[in-house]
């Protein structure tokens, strides 16, 4: 019999090895020229190793596309419409988009007095008591109405994020420069259907549907609850209709009576999860939606 000793015993059983043998020496790992074999086995050793296992990893859960109504909200959100703007005070509608920015588009005095009700109601309901973050319209009463809200409730201006073109005020079309309670002619127009325009007009002012606005304030949702959690959101609108529309889509109500819901200048509603109803068929046969807020 062969002994343990001997060579041919040490081929038939080669012994274990070493601990050395299983690791890349240093010094390959900074050389350019790392040759197959040391390649399969770190990959070898990788996939041996029980740290690495792909069982302890935990899976991955997407929110997915919002829609309205939703399930639920991430944050809570306060709405709020800017007070009382230069035009406004005029008894003036005034809607292009051409002139958000202008200092003309501003609050007015009493505008102002709005705006400082509004953030101290906005103290009083404790919405930024651990920080906030304040979305205004770049229209120039909503920022500056952001701005009073920042300062009066202690929030830096790094947390005043200023919204480009979806809290846009709603486009009236041929209503531009026409008197404010024309208006009323407007809404009477979105009873019917969500999808009916007001008039068009040559000087660029859009002409905005319920269905446009609904359009453009759920992909505002759709931003804010993906880029936050568990945060809370001031929206400043400049006028009535965004917020309207927003709360009737998240509440999934009728959109054709968003105006039932109409906000006055320097309003403040809370809307949060807790909001949002289960909704009902009217128990009326003459009207019924059977796919809230879309009811035309």
């Amino acid at each position: 019999m062969l002994s343990s000793s001997s060579p041919a015993a040490t081929a038939a059983h080669p012994p274990p090895p070493s601990p050395e043998t299983n690791q890349i020496p240093l010094n390959l790992l900074s050389s350019p020229q790392i040759n197959r074999r040391y390649l399969f086995k770190a990959l070898s050793l990788c996939l041996a190793a029980p740290s690495l296992s792909f069982s302890t990893v935990a899976p991955a859960y997407p929110r997915g596309l919002f829609q309205m109504p939703p399930l639920r909200l991430s944050n809570r959100y306060y709405l709020v419409r800017a007070g009382e703007s230069d035009y406004e005070s005029l008894g003036i509608i005034n809607t292009n988009p051409v002139a958000k920015t202008s200092v003309d588009s501003g609050l007015s005095e009493k505008g102002k007095k709005q705006t400082v009700r509004a953030a101290l109601q906005l103290k009083a309901m404790g919405a930024c008591d651990r920080n906030c973050w304040l979305w205004p319209s770049i229209t120039q009463r909503a920022y500056q109405a952001a701005e009073i809200i920042a300062s009066i409730n202690g929030i830096s201006r790094s947390y005043i994020v200023p919204e480009y073109s979806f809290l846009d005020a709603r486009g009236l079309g041929a209503y531009e420069g026409k008197k404010l309670d024309s208006i009323s002619e407007v809404y009477a127009l979105d009873s019917i259907s969500m999808k009916t325009k007001p008039p068009p007009i040559s000087d660029g002012t859009p002409n905005e549907s319920v269905s446009d606005v609904f359009v453009r304030v759920t992909q505002l949702m759709s931003i804010l609850e993906t880029q936050y959690s568990e945060d809370t959101i001031v929206i400043v609108s400049p006028d009535s209709d965004n917020l309207s529309v927003l709360q009737a889509g998240i509440q999934g109500l009728d959109l054709r009576r968003h105006s039932e819901l109409y906000f006055g200048p320097g309003e403040v509603r809370l809307l949060d999860a807790n909001s949002i109803p289960v909704y009902k068929q009217p128990a009326s046969g003459v009207y019924k939606c059977t796919n809230p807020p879309n009811c035309d």
